[in-house]
């Protein structure tokens, strides 16, 4: 059984919410947790509640992000070979900026 927490407000999340998603929707969105840095609770509660997911850098975050983009040079040397673009790459690839965009900002 896993452990209680409770949210930014000392609530008790004690409701179990549930939702089918495809395996490359699956795969998406773990990306997105891994890029993150949050547990995958937190980091899908932040984004249906519309509130800003900061990322905060730190060891697992960068492995995350060295991973992602060795997969994004795999895809895109693909592409290269006559592979159409999709958007969920598109959408990667954004996230990545957004993250590296922002930590550059919080170095200078």
């Amino acid at each position: 059984m896993s452990s209680k927490n409770r949210d930014e407000h000392n609530r008790w999340r004690n409701k179990t919410v549930a939702f089918r998603v495809s395996p490359e929707e699956d795969a998406q969105i773990e990306r997105y947790v891994q890029l993150s840095g949050l547990t995958k609770q937190d980091y899908i509660t932040r984004r249906l509640t519309h509130k800003d997911v900061m990322v905060q850098g730190n060891p697992r975050v960068f492995k995350a992000l060295r991973n992602q983009l060795a997969e994004v040079l795999l895809e895109l040397q693909r592409i290269e070979t006559g592979g159409a673009v999709n958007d969920e790459l598109l959408d990667l690839i954004e996230m990545i900026a957004d993250i590296l965009g922002g930590m550059k900002e919080e170095s200078e």
